[in-house]
């Protein structure tokens, strides 16, 4: 294994304060990496800093060697929490404008994808549910051969029978080469396959560690420790 993304001292401040403070953190290829925290602990800042989507901060980020910029939104595939399409837009036309943009983008794996979410190439984002529009999203990004994949609640709309659905996307389409960072809050769902967890709490950075490791340490899973430590 080797790093794909080092973190030393990362804040960033909006008007009431900062959001994250002081966060230091490595994270290697390879792995599948759970980003856990309550609603506004910071979460969705960090991976907005690490796709390159906000700019203004205190510290230093790198993603494979660089900081991020036009190299780093090459390599990282981001999936955030809400769309980004216009709602006319069709399922086929969005996979034809990241073919156009992701030179690493695998057009006849989202029509496959497509395929197995029953999702019709003619159909409009406006037609569909948020569940729907969810896993378009997670079918463009993971049709990416992207070195590091942040996705950003890719469960929070999407029925409870779907996400073993979603969960085997994921493992099957990155790379040994690559890394998943995902938020999420539905931890006891998806606890399974994180091979490392990050944990903040008040934009502090709580825990860093594999996920063997942190349920060793502390005799519980990362779903009872999290109720553990923000009183759920």
């Amino acid at each position: 294994m080797s790093t794909l993304l080092e973190i030393r001292n990362l804040t960033k401040s909006y008007g009431k304060g900062p959001v994250l403070q002081n966060v230091s953190l490595n994270v290697d290829s390879g792995r599948i990496v759970g980003v856990i925290g309550p609603n506004g602990c910071g979460k969705t800042t960090l991976f907005k800093i690490i796709a390159g989507l906000i700019s203004d901060y205190q510290g230093t980020v790198m993603v494979d060697g660089s900081p991020p910029g036009v190299k780093s939104k090459a390599e990282a595939s981001f999936l955030p929490e809400n769309t980004y399409f216009d709602g006319g837009i069709k399922a086929a036309g969005a996979i034809s404008m990241f073919a156009d943009f992701y030179r690493d983008f695998d057009r006849q794996k989202a029509l496959e994808l497509l395929k197995r979410f029953n999702l019709e190439p003619g159909m409009k984002l406006k037609s569909m549910s948020k569940g729907m529009q969810e896993k378009l999203q997670l079918i463009l990004v993971m049709s990416r051969a992207a070195k590091l994949y942040l996705l950003d609640e890719p469960l929070g709309g999407i029925d409870p029978a779907a996400r073993d659905i979603i969960l085997d996307v994921i493992l099957k389409n990155y790379s040994e080469n690559s890394t998943v960072m995902l938020s999420t809050h539905l931890i006891h769902d998806v606890e399974r396959v994180f091979d490392d967890v990050i944990m903040i709490k008040d934009g502090n950075l709580l825990v860093s560690e594999s996920a063997d490791s942190l349920r060793e340490r502390t005799g519980m899973s990362l779903d009872q420790y999290f109720r553990e430590v923000f009183k759920c």
